[in-house]
């Protein structure tokens, strides 16, 4: 563990909170930053347009439309892949020479981070500020015959550089209280308020306990509103209230900074009862796109669970089908990128018109960011809900493109023949590959049919030590 993460991550003074009152405050907060409501502070000018700013900055006069998600879906296969020649070459350096050992991947992959930083997601700061966690409330109890220990916790963001902007993470996790060592973890993103379904018999948090796991949740809109308002939250908090630069981090960034804080956690509190090499995170649809970030950038998550991510996710900028880049880069979904992301649905601007196909990188390179660590791309069906538009297609896709760097370091992708364009998908409810794996539920938009297929996966490479039942 590095110095610098180290001291961002101090055990505050434990605190007596009751839990239901932090899940209304979670509650409250999500609502409110959901929308993009609430009281502007005093110190963001009235009238002030958070996406006009970041066109105007980058000279961008017109930006393309994406589709309507409210009209029929006419997205066609037969014509999903126009740019199919400019897809990006996982296995080439810059330079056009070939990569062929495991030991030029750390330079290539190298290239690849700097790309999708700089055009795509956005850098971290540097000055970003150190935290202080504190454990507001610890229960235990008993779920299944297995008792458990559940801590919630509140980091709070130092904001002395700026007092005006507070930001205080809020997450919480339980494991199991007689686990025979530390137990591996599985963090979803949303909390309460995601779509990982509600605790019982046969819920994902039970099958987490049987397995010898624990589990958790953490509320990104703690870390970072889902909204316009980036002069806030931790993005505004480093800009000390000032707007973005075209390379600064979006949302998506910014939610998986608060889960690689919660890491740092782990790693300095071996009280908690968690393997903080074994934390695992997931998340469906938007927190899907989080999922993928975090596991990408952050090589210390053991896997990654991305459920119905779409468009910004796992499925290709390239593959012209459901959600497409002018859909991410519109006022609706911005802010969860870099303001360069924004150039590539530009239809007027000083630098010209761009496209997905000018992109540098693409998502089969995100996935590829995770190897040799495990990967499970995760999605629905249409008919029960998960619709054409998050693009299982494309993603299978990005899948595909993304294995030759999982075989380069010895280990094992979806093991189809390798052609992204004619590879055919498994049958629904197939889980098929190693580190790298794909399984289509039959359920809809959610990631809860798969988590029985995920802790069998997981379990062939992530050990659990073991938990007495009563």
């Amino acid at each position: 563990m590095s110095a610098n993460r180290l001291e961002r991550c101090v055990l505050g003074p434990p605190a007596v909170a009751l839990f239901a009152i932090f899940l209304f405050a979670a509650a409250s907060s999500f609502a409110q930053d959901f929308k993009g409501k609430g009281k502007q502070p005093d110190f963001i000018p009235a009238g002030y347009d958070d996406y006009q700013n970041m066109l105007d900055r980058l000279g961008i006069k017109k930006m393309r439309k994406g589709r309507d998600s409210k009209v029929k879906d006419t997205s066609d296969e037969a014509t999903a892949n126009p740019h199919k020649d400019t897809m990006p070459d996982l296995m080439a350096f810059k330079d056009g020479t070939k990569v062929t050992s495991a030991d030029q991947w750390p330079k290539r992959r190298a290239e690849i981070v700097e790309d999708f930083e700089r055009e795509v997601y956005g850098r971290i700061p540097k000055n970003v500020p150190k935290i202080k966690w504190e454990v507001t409330n610890t229960v235990e109890s008993e779920s299944g015959g297995i008792a458990t220990v559940t801590k919630t916790l509140v980091g709070h963001v130092d904001n002395s550089a700026f007092p005006k902007i507070k930001v205080a993470i809020q997450a919480s996790f339980t494991v199991p209280k007689h686990a025979a060592g530390k137990v591996p973890i599985i963090i979803q993103f949303g909390g309460g308020f995601g779509f990982g379904g509600k605790g019982g018999a046969n819920s994902w948090q039970q099958q987490a306990l049987n397995k010898g796991w624990g589990h958790g949740t953490i509320n990104p809109n703690s870390i970072q509103g889902d909204n316009s308002r980036l002069r806030e939250g931790i993005v505004g908090l480093c800009n000390k209230g000032e707007p973005r630069s075209p390379e600064d981090w979006g949302a998506l960034r910014a939610w998986a900074w608060g889960v690689g804080c919660l890491i740092d956690y782990f790693e300095a509190n071996p009280d908690s009862g968690v393997d903080p090499s074994k934390v695992c995170i997931t998340g469906v649809s938007r927190y899907g796109k989080a999922a993928i970030v975090t596991a990408a950038f952050d090589t210390r998550v053991a896997a990654g669970f991305v459920a119905s991510s779409g468009a910004g996710g796992v499925k290709l900028h390239r593959h012209i089908f459901g959600e497409l880049l002018e859909n991410v880069a519109g006022r609706g979904e911005y802010h969860w990128m870099a303001g360069n992301y924004l150039k590539y649905g530009a239809d007027e601007a000083k630098f010209g018109k761009k496209t997905a196909a000018d992109l540098p990188v693409d998502q089969h390179q995100l996935i590829a960011l995770c190897a040799p660590r495990l990967c499970f791309i995760s999605y629905g069906i249409p008919a029960k809900g998960d619709p054409n538009w998050v693009d299982a297609r494309g993603s299978f896709m990005a899948g595909v493109l993304a294995g030759p760097a999982y075989r380069l370091l010895g280990k094992k992708d979806f093991g189809t023949p390798g052609d992204y364009l004619t590879d055919p998908m498994p049958p629904v409810n197939t889980l098929i590959g190693g580190e790298l794996a794909w399984r289509q539920h039959d359920g809809g938009h959610t990631n809860v049919p798969n988590f029985p297929a995920f802790f069998e996966w997981a379990g062939r490479y992530i050990e659990s030590p073991g938990v007495k039942k009563k």
